[in-house]
């Protein structure tokens, strides 16, 4: 099997661009919680969803427009990304179980990084890896599913 070198390289920039969109989405997340649940005072579930809402949103429109440039069917497209959003935060959840619970992350020891000792750190690892799992399997999901190209290289139109 050989690797199209110009192929692997047009993965390589969708990739950087489908990180950037990801920090721009937890930066809105963050901003939106922050601003309901602090100043606002509402409360922390509401803030959240609200906050994830939001980066959703900002998510698909930019991977549509930005990273994936797709012109497809715009209902079926959103329907696929919150299907493929939805799938991949189970993934998340599953990941992060398996780690703390099965394999006993959560009693990792405070100073296991030890220029960068925090309280439960154990946790904060695992959010970290299962974030990595969730985002690299969201963008698979996204490439082959949402805004798939058929095998001659056009965008699909159902």
């Amino acid at each position: 099997m050989k690797i199209d070198k110009d192929e692997a390289r047009q993965t390589g920039i969708q990739l950087l661009k489908y990180a950037v969109i990801g920090v721009l989405n937890t930066l809105i997340t963050l901003v939106v919680f922050y601003v309901m649940n602090t100043k606002m005072g509402l409360s922390y579930g509401i803030s959240n969803v609200v906050g994830y809402i939001f980066g959703v949103i900002n998510s698909f429109l930019w991977n549509r427009n930005w990273v994936f440039k797709t012109k497809n069917n715009f209902r079926r497209e959103l329907l696929l990304f919150v299907c493929g959003f939805l799938i991949c935060l189970a993934l998340q959840l599953c990941v992060s179980w398996i780690l703390l619970e099965g394999l006993g992350w959560k009693n990792l020891p405070d100073d296991i990084i030890p220029f960068f000792p925090m309280e439960k750190a154990g946790q904060n690892i695992v959010m970290i890896v299962a974030m990595v799992a969730y985002t690299l399997a969201n963008y698979v999901y996204n490439r082959t599913v949402t805004f798939r190209v058929d095998p001659k290289g056009d965008k699909l139109k159902s």
